[in-house]
């Protein structure tokens, strides 16, 4: 994560360094290909969980390989990078398809004169071994449209052109006081700040609470890009943004409509299969110093939590319209399995 300070005293964003498309006519440049382009992401990052989540629900495993960083970011002369190591299946701390430690390398590899920040996810194209794109919103629309033809025999329609317009909308207000919303209430400068930021956070949850007791999913009765994009800070909450980011005016598992609309998507394939909470918060609590100085990392909650029952099919619906589940995840690409009864160590 890079932010910038505002003059208010608030934090934002740095907008992202390099957002070339990969389309399906080739105009942009980077055209679609199979086995081309290298996806780098951490598991602990929610918007690299974003794009993850398309490629597995699209079925593009195959067509994009999937390079997985250590949790913890290794600090280089002050700089915090993305590397590489054995322990996320790098022997000798180099990806074994790019070659390189870091992922600022593909950045370098690019513009070798660049000297801002690195991000997650970020698109790769193997040959050249430069970086395409690091804009996680634009990934997550393209892997669903323009990489159609590499698509999944029976993949859903997560951005159905009837309802991009209230998508659009929906994304908006998630990413404006969800998904952002917990980090800028984690960094916060100053109390009045952070209570600010606080009560917009909640009051969209509870709006989305109102939502979801109606209907079984964001958009209705099927998975869109709405739901995409919640997912990731809903699978998070309670772990690490609750506590660490003093997110604590409720836990998630204290809105009945949402804590069980979480648990039906964790228990639908491409989705749960994504999430490795060993990592969020390894991830959290271990980089986060100036929040965390001592770097102790929380166990709990128990993760068995997200096996259980949330009845959600009782509102009708089809998770994925007129398509398909995707089948197992590659076996590369997985993460540990939830062992009910208990949580698992970190590491």
């Amino acid at each position: 994560m890079k932010v910038t300070e505002k003059p208010t005293g608030e934090f934002e964003r740095t907008p992202m360094a390099f957002t070339d498309r990969i389309t399906a006519d080739g105009a942009s440049g980077w055209p679609v290909e199979a086995g081309r382009y290298r996806l780098v992401i951490s598991r602990a990052c929610p918007w690299a969980h974003r794009v993850v989540l398309v490629r597995r629900l699209t079925g593009l495993d195959e067509a994009i390989s999937l390079a997985v960083t250590d949790p913890v970011q290794e600090q280089v002369a002050g700089d915090a990078h993305w590397v590489f190591t054995a322990r996320t299946g790098s022997p000798g701390g180099l990806d074994p398809v790019l070659g390189v430690h870091t992922l600022r390398e593909a950045y370098l590899a690019r513009d070798p004169g660049y000297d801002g920040g690195v991000s997650v996810p970020g698109l790769v194209d193997v040959p050249s071994g430069h970086l395409v794109s690091n804009d996680h919103d634009q990934l997550t629309l393209d892997l669903g449209s323009e990489w159609a033809a590499l698509h999944r025999e029976g993949a859903p329609e997560l951005y159905p052109p009837a309802l991009r317009d209230e998508i659009d909308a929906l994304n908006a207000e998630i990413y404006r006081d969800v998904a952002n919303g917990v980090y800028r209430a984690g960094f916060s400068p100053s109390q009045q700040t952070y209570e600010r930021t606080v009560a917009a956070l909640f009051a969209r949850l509870d709006a989305l609470e109102d939502r979801l007791t109606r209907q079984r999913f964001l958009l209705g009765g099927s998975i869109t890009d709405a739901d995409v994009r919640l997912f990731p800070t809903l699978v998070r909450f309670d772990a690490v943004y609750h506590g660490h980011f003093k997110c604590n005016v409720r836990k998630l598992v204290e809105y009945p409509a949402l804590w069980a609309y979480a648990r039906d998507l964790f228990q639908t394939p491409g989705f749960g299969d994504t999430v490795h909470l060993d990592h969020v918060r390894q991830h959290y609590y271990a980089v986060h110093r100036a929040i965390n100085p001592t770097g102790v990392v929380a166990v709990g909650p128990d993760p068995a939590g997200w096996l259980t029952a949330h009845h959600r099919e009782e509102l009708g619906g089809r998770p994925f319209g007129d398509g398909t589940p995707p089948g197992p995840p590659p076996a590369i690409d997985r993460v540990p399995e939830i062992v009910p009864g208990g949580a698992r160590p970190c590491g």
